[in-house]
Order: C-alpha cells, then structure tokens, then sequence
C-alpha cells in the first residue's frame, strides 16, 4: 500500500528518504511519527538514520538499488562508515566523485537497469552499472534531463512526469521492461521524485497527495499484491541512531 506521511512541514517525502527492497535510509533527525511510519510498513529491512554530508535530503543526494549505494563525495568518513556498518552484507556502498552530485536527480533505477542524466561522466555511468548492477541508459523524461526527478522506479513499474507522450512512454516502457504510468503526485506536482519513495511492495508519498493519485500509485507499482518477500538478512528494526 501507499502510506500518506510528512517530513516535518513538507510533503516531498522522496527528498528525504531513500528506500530499495534491503535498506532505508532516513535523516538522523526525523521525527518518532516519521520513522515510525516507515518502521510499521517496513519490517524485514534495515532502516538507517544518517546525514549525508551533514544534510537531510538523502534522497536527492544518493541512490540505490538492493544490490548496492551509491553516495556523493560529499559523504564524510564517519557517514560512511555507519551507513556500511548497518547494510546488508550483499550490498556494495561506493562513493563517487561526480560533478552532478545530487545523483538521486541525476539517477533513477530499479534492480535491473537505470536511466541516467545524459551529461554524467562516462566514469560514473561505468561505477553506476558495477555496483548496481544494473545496464544504464541514458535519458531524458518529457525532455528533462534530471531522470530522477521525473520518474520513479521500482521492480513492478513507474510513474513518470505527466506531460511524457505516448510515443515517448513506449519506447521507456521497451527499455526499462516494466509498465509506466504518467501522474503527479501531492496535488498535481510534476516532480514525482521528489515526492515519492517506494519498493516492491511499500510506497510512502506526501501528506497533500490526492486519493486518485494514491490509487495509481498503488496500481502501478501494484503495491496491493505483492507480498513481502523473505530477506536473507533477517528481521532488522531497531532505530540506529547515528551522528551528523
């Protein structure tokens, strides 16, 4: 299902939150009511609570599938080091050095391919599909370059900017291999993005979201039928607090 939730005052929930079918991430200072919102949707996966070079806005600075997490080069020492502590072992963490550093924008994929900012370094394409092991593409989405402010993916489908046409959202439909659906999300906003964070079978989206952007939500991504699948790493729910 999709849960309706805020970060504070805001409703960009996918800013703030970083979440693949083995871990998520959160900011070290959300509210109980906020963590607890992820906790009780989310109870077979670690949920970490970290900055990302001393910001909140995880989920536009890094991105990540469950296979591995890419970080800015921004990351500190000590962030970096909590946040490989508390991941599954199967999951590779790298930093990387890339002038477009908020890679959540730039960035956008599930467990098996990604779509990627026309302009980042053939360098970073190359780490992007190692440590995620995904194939790449690059993209555009109704003509914006920033791919992961526009499209939301996960291993079941994607909403996509609403003004992508149907010719445009064939052919990512072809490349990506999952249904596509264009819609806003928090009350007509085109920046999906940024207000959505979701995994094969959970998706958390901006208090102000519609009831009618909720259920396309929830039918594309078929978040009403897919059931949790068995992690390999257990049960993992204990808050872990770390340090800016």
């Amino acid at each position: 299902m999709a849960s309706r939730i805020k970060f504070e005052n805001s409703d960009e929930i996918g800013v703030f939150a970083r979440l693949t079918n083995s871990y998520c991430l959160l900011p070290s200072e959300s509210s109980d009511q906020f963590y607890h919102g992820f906790e009780i949707e989310l109870p077979e996966i670690p949920i970490i609570t970290t900055s990302i070079g001393g910001t909140r806005i995880l989920g536009r600075v890094s991105v990540g599938n469950s296979k591995g997490l890419l970080l800015p080069d921004l990351t500190t020492q000590q962030e970096l080091r909590i946040i490989s502590e508390f991941l599954p072992d199967s999951v590779k963490v790298q930093r990387i050095q890339e002038g477009l550093s908020a890679l959540g924008n730039c960035v956008v994929c599930n467990d098996s391919v990604a779509l990627i900012h026309p302009d980042l370094d053939r360098e970073s394409e190359e780490i992007i599909s190692d440590v995620l092991e995904v194939e790449p593409f690059r993209a555009t989405v109704a003509g914006n370059s920033l791919v992961g402010s526009y499209c939301v993916l996960s291993n079941n489908g994607g909403l996509v900017h609403p003004m992508l046409s149907i010719e445009e959202m064939d052919e990512l439909s072809s490349l990506l291999q999952v249904p596509l659906c264009a819609g806003t999300i928090n009350r007509g906003s085109d920046v999906v993005g940024a207000g959505l964070a979701v995994n094969d079978w959970a998706g958390f989206c901006g208090a102000s979201t519609t009831s009618t952007e909720v259920s396309v939500i929830e039918n594309v991504f078929r978040l009403n039928e897919v059931r949790i699948p068995q992690m390999s790493f257990g049960i993992r729910t204990n808050l872990i607090e770390t340090l800016a």
